[in-house]
């Protein structure tokens, strides 16, 4: 089980497919986690108010407010989450979005992904929560 102080983590996951959110909730579940999901950046900004959150995974392409809108928000009111952020795209070719991923020097994570890459991920960025 994952836990951070005694208390059992926490993680947002920000995605508009189903299926995905499904294999998601079921993978970080699995790991211990305490899961959230939103779909779409609007609805995280308010989860985001209310509780904070140890990892936050956010799918780029979002109804209402994007990834890449999401995160600016999260750097303007939530400074202390910004290192744990994960992205994910199914476009990182696209010149708008590499350079963003880029310029933010946060993980990200290929679509499509299996519960081994989302595990792997989430470990690594586990890394720096606490630093």
């Amino acid at each position: 089980m994952q836990e951070l102080g005694g208390r059992k983590m926490s993680m947002l996951v920000v995605e508009d497919e189903p299926a995905i959110c499904q294999v998601c909730s079921r993978t970080l579940i699995g790991e211990g986690f305490e899961v959230d999901i939103a779909a779409d950046g609007s609805l995280a900004e308010g989860m985001l108010e209310k509780k904070e959150y140890d990892l936050i995974l956010i799918d780029m392409r979002t109804p209402v407010m994007n990834g890449q809108q999401l995160y600016q928000s999260i750097v303007e009111k939530h400074q202390d989450m910004v290192d744990r952020v994960i992205f994910t795209t199914g476009d990182v070719l696209g010149g708008d979005v590499k350079s963003f991923l880029e310029e933010s020097g946060g993980l990200f994570l290929a679509k499509p992904f299996t519960p081994d890459d989302l595990r792997s991920i989430v470990k690594k960025a586990m890394g720096s929560v606490g630093k």
